[in-house]
């Protein structure tokens, strides 16, 4: 099992993020840690209750950790050594390989990062985005290129074994010189893991409201022409290229992330975050205060319940598997799809082997429309 722990404060709220978040304003961060452990108790048994299984055909333990956001590395030394105080005593950790903690450049400093590393953290991803000052302004980011560049060596210094920076294109007013740069800036840090994200503009943020008014604009050319470029830089500077946007140097791929690709059961934790389990998934209430008053109450947060179908399940195991280098098992596709497999191989956009089909170089950044095709 992944267990995902959303914690959804942000000092200041990017315009491009649809993500659930908000400033902390006047929520008693104390009593949200607290809520988070107590739906973490709840959870585990209510899990157990509402399949009427004993405890030994129940959730098992986090096999890895992600704490995102929101901001986690915003949260106080206390509030972390508290979390993962609790995590520790509702969870036996012994076999949990990886914890992955977001962070942000500008809410951390060396003594900060020790106690990252001291609590158990072996990941930490870095929402940097770009290093050019002008894409910065633009993404509404509050760190400098300076401070994003000087987190990296904080995270070595502090003996971090895993560090994973975000970028993104094709952001409005970035040219592909900028992006260029950025990519070659990223690989000078040495990080273990780079992910190169595609800006989408999702509803509710200031940015889908500009493509709306025409302020800003989508244009696919220049899509691939940033998805090639890195590509090109991040595989010559040794990256595998393991899934359509993320990048790994050997020994280093996000094993949660893996797990989501590969439809793992996975228990979210917090407002707003959504768990699959036995194929049942259920979403918790996107609202804070509401989330913490619930838990509080009645155990848990929990506003929307959904049985997966089989063929819900199928769709969604084509759609993520596609996008990793090691693709489905061929046994994912009805003979119709397979048929229109075929027809894409002879286009050399997928390779089909005895036992499982995957995207060839040719046919990556088309994933969502073979995808789509397949299902």
């Amino acid at each position: 099992m992944l267990l995902y722990l959303h914690i959804p404060f942000c000092h200041r709220v990017c315009p491009y993020c649809s993500f659930y978040k908000h400033t902390p304003g006047g929520t008693p961060i104390g009593e949200f840690i607290d809520a988070l452990s107590a739906e973490a108790i709840r959870r585990r048994g209510f899990q157990l209750l509402s399949k009427n299984q004993d405890e030994s055909q129940g959730l098992t333990n986090p096999s890895s950790i992600y704490l995102g956001g929101g901001t986690p590395s915003m949260l106080s030394p206390k509030h972390l050594t508290d979390l993962f105080a609790s995590l520790k005593n509702i969870f036996d950790l012994s076999e949990t390989t990886e914890i992955t903690l977001e962070a942000n450049p500008a809410t951390f400093d060396l003594e900060k990062a020790r106690l990252f590393k001291s609590l158990g953290v072996t990941r930490v991803s870095l929402g940097i985005q770009s290093f050019s000052p002008n894409v910065l302004k633009t993404l509404g980011r509050e760190h400098s290129p300076e401070q994003a560049s000087e987190s990296v060596a904080i995270l070595r210094a502090a003996g971090i074994p895993s560090v994973n920076i975000d970028l993104m294109f094709s952001i409005p007013g970035q040219s592909l010189a900028d992006w260029e740069s950025t990519l070659r800036h990223a690989v000078s840090l040495k990080p273990d893991h780079i992910s190169a994200y595609n800006l989408t503009y999702e509803e509710d943020t200031a940015f889908f409201d500009s493509l709306k008014n025409g302020t800003y604009a989508e244009n696919e050319d220049d899509d691939a022409d940033h998805y090639h470029l890195a590509e090109i830089i991040l595989t010559a500077a040794g990256f595998d290229h393991y899934e359509t946007s993320n990048y790994a140097q050997p020994g280093h791929h996000s094993q949660h992330n893996q797990g989501y690709w590969e439809g793992a059961d996975y228990l979210g934790l917090g407002p707003s975050a959504v768990s699959t389990i036995h194929g049942v998934r259920e979403k918790n209430v996107s609202d804070t205060a509401a989330y913490m008053a619930r838990v509080k109450t009645i155990g848990h947060a929990i506003q929307e319940t959904e049985t997966l179908t089989p063929a819900q399940r199928r769709v969604e195991l084509i759609a993520l598997g596609l996008r990793t280098t090691r693709g489905i098992p061929v046994e994912l596709l009805g003979a119709d799809a397979l048929q229109k497999a075929k027809v894409l191989t002879d286009e050399n956009l997928l390779h089909i082997s005895e036992s499982r089909i995957y995207l060839t170089t040719l046919g990556r950044p088309l994933v969502d429309p073979i995808a789509a095709e397949l299902i």
